[in-house]
């Protein structure tokens, strides 16, 4: 066994003793080591904070039920890219629900151990255990039974791990001793829910532009009776009009005879006139 190896195992025994105890015990384990590279490991170690602590313990006595919520929360991150508004917000409450029980078992469990949770000491559990649920570093250092400090749901912890974990890096948490089959099912649940999410909004969309293409062409149609009983009307009217301007040809031609007839008379009468005048005037002239 390496002596990295042996730091983890030592490392995650510790982190689970009682916190009064732990640098007494952290001391008295580095005094019984003969490898001087394992025992300056031991005496690096950090005593846990309090909330650190009472998930450790629960990561060491609890490992199935955790290490199954972790694995449900990896298979939820990978299906939420494929989930909608409604079914995000069901699984934001559910993800709640879930850390909620986590956390006040894990809060149990400590007491029961004789250390006093105190509800900001419960808060910052369940704040660890929510950051396990959104990021695999997390879920590895939750998991690994080695916390130093609570864990901030929206941080990032690859590059802080050192920091986050005593006795080393931790790997990445193993899957629940689940059935192979059953995971299977699981992933094609999912895909057969997704297909059918697909084939709705898709059904929706259909229905939309079906509905839409509907009113477009009821739309359409009626314009087009409005223009044709409007192209009647005006094929009336011009029939109409062309009729109308036949008589009034013929009404010009008419009268254009008559104002010829009635100047010829007018010319006639004049000269009939002149010579009523020369008449009358050669008379007068001859007495």
């Amino acid at each position: 066994m390496s002596a990295a190896s042996s730091l983890s195992e030592i490392a995650a025994e510790l982190y689970t003793q009682p916190l009064g105890d732990f640098i007494a015990a952290r001391n008295a384990r580095a005094a019984d080591t003969s490898d001087k590279a394992l025992a300056t490991g031991i005496r690096a170690l950090r005593k846990p904070s309090v909330a650190a602590w009472v998930v450790n313990v629960f990561a060491s006595e609890r490992a199935s039920q955790l290490g199954e919520a972790l694995q449900l929360a990896a298979e939820l991150r990978e299906a939420q890219e494929d989930l909608d508004a409604r079914a995000l917000a069901q699984l934001g409450r559910d993800r709640r629900a879930l850390t909620a029980r986590l956390a006040a078992a894990a809060a149990d469990l400590a007491e029961s151990r004789g250390e006093r949770v105190t509800p900001s000491t419960r808060d910052a559990v369940q704040q660890t255990i929510s950051a396990a649920f959104f990021d695999p570093d997390a879920a590895a250092a939750v998991a690994s039974g080695r916390l130093v400090r609570e864990l901030e749901p929206t941080g990032t912890f690859a590059d802080a791990m050192d920091t986050i974990v005593g006795g080393g890096i931790p790997s990445a948490p193993l899957p629940p001793s689940a059935p192979p089959d059953e995971l299977k099912a699981r992933r094609a649940r999912r895909d057969a829910e997704r297909a059918v999410r697909e084939a709705e909004q898709a059904h929706e969309r259909a229905a939309r532009d079906a509905a839409k293409a509907e009113r477009v062409a009821e739309e359409a149609a009626a314009r087009a009776d409005d223009l044709t009983s409007r192209v009647a009307d005006l094929e009336k009217e011009l029939d109409r009009a062309r009729r109308e301007a036949k008589h009034a040809d013929t009404d010009a031609a008419d009268a254009r005879e008559r104002r010829a007839a009635a100047s010829r008379a007018a010319d006639e009468a004049e000269e009939a006139l002149t010579a009523a005048r020369s008449a009358l005037d050669a008379l007068d002239g001859s007495r």
